[in-house]
């Protein structure tokens, strides 16, 4: 078992980096990541239903430490597309209070589980018998109702939870550094991006907008291209009174079009090319 999860491990985690390194939207980031690890995860659980751990201490040495780092990360990515996709593109207050009650809402769930947070973040190892092994657990003890939904093959009556603290203590630092850049901006700056001089609202179709959206992001026609398809979309959120949603769904729509996959900017290129041919011929 020991060489499998090793090689799966530094698989997984080569992928994730290549993820991390080349891409900068953060919805094709959380979407790739959440493919690979599901099909990691898929792979390992269909290999420890056929596995007899070789003793006790092999078991809860898997559902202890190996599965949760594993499945925290899968937590992870999934709640960054959650939280991006909920995230307000209105006013940087409002995005600020936004990220922090996620914050507090990980505090609360800290707090709910602090026994076992200290209990795992000091070593202890005197309950991992009840807590990582598989087989009817104590009605005592302190459970997600989560727990009873799962495959008892691959489940343990606390590793979920250790799993889902790996990845909120992640997800604090990801939340933390959002908040950061948001503080860093100049109050001027913040001023403008919420307050356009004039208001404009998109009224023609999103999908037609997030074509343009990408269009410029890849024609780095913004800041020289020093800028995000994130950071570009949230302006143009704020300067056309409108919220794209899940803009990079949308995006994967238009790459399965049959035909034309840029219908609305050669719409564009038409009506153009009409208006400057009508007024010649006046």
């Amino acid at each position: 078992m020991k060489n499998y999860t090793q090689e799966l491990i530094e698989d997984i985690n080569a992928n994730l980096q290549n993820i991390v390194l080349e891409e900068n939207d953060v919805f094709f980031k959380a979407t790739q990541a959440v493919n690979i690890l599901e099909n990691a995860f898929n792979s390992l659980k269909s290999y420890i239903s056929s596995y007899t751990f070789k003793d006790e201490s092999e078991e809860i040495a898997f559902f202890k430490e190996i599965k949760p780092q594993l499945f925290s990360k899968l937590i992870y990515y999934r709640k960054i597309y959650s939280i991006e996709v909920m995230r307000s593109s209105g006013s940087f207050e409002t995005q600020k209070n936004y990220l922090n009650n996620e914050l507090d809402r990980i505090k609360g769930y800290f707090e709910r589980n602090l026994d076992l947070y200290k209990y795992y973040r000091t070593g202890c190892n005197h309950l991992d018998r009840f807590y990582f092994m598989r087989g009817k657990p104590d009605i005592q003890l302190n459970l997600d109702s989560f727990y009873f939904e799962r495959d008892p093959v691959f489940s343990t009556s606390f590793d979920f939870k250790i799993a889902k603290i790996l990845s909120n203590e992640m997800l604090v630092i990801y939340l933390n550094e959002e908040l950061a850049k948001l503080e860093s901006y100049p109050i001027s700056f913040q001023q403008e991006v919420n307050l356009p001089k004039v208001k404009m609202t998109w009224t023609a179709k999103k999908t037609e907008l997030v074509e343009q959206l990408y269009s410029w992001d890849t024609a780095k026609c913004f800041n020289n291209g020093n800028t995000n398809i994130k950071e570009l979309a949230e302006y143009i959120e704020t300067a056309f009174n409108i919220n794209l949603g899940d803009y990079y769904h949308t995006f994967l729509e238009m790459r399965e079009r049959k035909g034309s996959r840029t219908q609305f900017l050669e719409k564009l290129i038409k009506f153009l090319n009409d208006r400057m041919d009508n007024l010649d011929n006046k």
